[in-house]
């Protein structure tokens, strides 16, 4: 891939101010370890149809190696067809079926960036996984179930944890790896997570005083939890570092593909 620099493109549609600051830090990141990047803001009154025909036109763009569509869309938009509309090479996000289809089978190419950022943070720290309880807070496409996935392919036994379920202390309890992922402020507290445990907070939340932080009390966990993730810096820097990441292992594979070196 001598010669080629990796580019990502990123689709902001409509005045989401939080959006658009998580869009911000995407291509600061961008520039500041020499990926191309370019940002298509679109009005929150454009169509669905506007959104595919720019999504198309990237999809066709040999200077860009991965697309992203900022997330939430308008409500008159759906998001599984705009994510699906990337095509499944540059979906550096790792939303498309194709790529969350491979993962289940056990051969992601392009593993969705917050579950893949969790799982390098647990390898770094050289956390152990085969055979600990896992317990997964949040059943969602975009980080429970992936998250689930990928704790399963290391050897956990992964408990998955949604907004039904009864007495979510009882299961929080017996992890040796809690990840929290739902969106609800200081969810989970010091009674509900066993001396020890790994505590991964996925979750941001602005509090009506304008602090950000995050699903897990973090204040009530420190000296009990084995190791704990801070909101902010935690997960969400560990986020965007993956998004790059799969922009350049997308832009090899477009190279390869090519037979380039």
């Amino acid at each position: 891939m001598r010669g080629r620099r990796p580019g990502l493109a990123a689709i902001a549609v409509g005045d989401n101010p939080a959006a658009k600051v998580y869009l911000r830090n995407k291509v600061r990141a961008c520039a500041e370890t020499g990926l191309y990047s370019e940002v298509h803001e679109l009005p929150g009154d454009c169509t669905e149809a506007d959104v595919l025909k720019r999504i198309a036109s990237l999809n066709d763009n040999p200077l860009v190696h991965g697309i992203l569509v900022q997330l939430p869309l308008p409500p008159h938009i759906s998001s599984s067809n705009v994510v699906d509309a990337i095509s499944a090479e540059k979906d550096v996000d790792g939303f498309h079926f194709y790529n969350l289809g491979s993962l289940v089978a056990g051969h992601s190419t392009l593993p969705p960036c917050t579950p893949y950022g969790v799982m390098r943070m647990l390898e770094y720290e050289n956390t152990p996984l085969r055979g600990q309880h896992a317990v997964v807070v949040g059943a969602g496409n975009i980080v429970g179930k992936p998250m689930s996935m990928m704790l399963l392919q290391k050897g956990a036994t992964v408990t998955i944890c949604n907004s039904k379920t009864r007495d979510l202390g009882l299961y929080t309890r017996q992890a040796d790896i809690l990840v929290v992922a739902v969106g609800k402020p200081k969810l989970v507290n010091a009674d509900m997570v066993k001396a020890g445990a790994t505590v991964i907070d996925v979750g941001i939340n602005r509090l009506p005083d304008g602090r950000l932080v995050g699903d897990v009390d973090f204040a009530s966990l420190l000296g009990k939890a084995g190791a704990l993730t801070p909101v902010p810096g935690g997960v969400g820097p560990m986020t965007v570092t993956m998004l790059l990441i799969n922009t350049i292992e997308a832009a090899q594979r477009a190279a390869d593909a090519k037979g380039e070196s």
